[in-house]
């Protein structure tokens, strides 16, 4: 999630990190086997994470992914398999923040809501 700010802003001011990624993340370091990758794998995420800022989900966030939702069936899908992905949606919609993501594709009928920025 970035917030939209003017040029002379660092990266770590613009950007944070929705706690269901962290939660996300936090399932990646267990989701291998390898015990050095996993070492590496939490290394990355605790610097992500202490560099960061970490938006909760919370009330407000959980009235937003009501709505998103709602849209999403409105568009004649099923809003179950991306909750994940709303969920951090709707994080960024209540602290009015755009979403970086690799999966802006799949969130274009927000965009009446949420400013989506695809990413590589």
């Amino acid at each position: 999630m970035t917030r939209l700010r003017g040029a002379t802003a660092s990266f770590a001011d613009v950007v944070c990190v929705s706690a269901v990624t962290a939660g996300e993340l936090h399932y990646g370091v267990g989701a291998t086997v390898d015990p050095v990758e996993q070492l590496h794998r939490r290394r990355r995420l605790e610097l992500l994470l202490n560099t960061y800022d970490v938006l909760p989900f919370d009330s407000d966030a959980a009235e937003s992914y009501g709505l998103l939702t709602n849209i999403v069936r409105q568009a004649g899908r099923n809003p179950r398999p991306r909750r994940m992905d709303l969920m951090i949606a709707a994080t960024a919609v209540c602290h009015g923040l755009a979403l970086a993501t690799r999966n802006g594709s799949a969130l274009h009928y927000l965009q009446r809501v949420l400013i989506v920025i695809d990413v590589d």
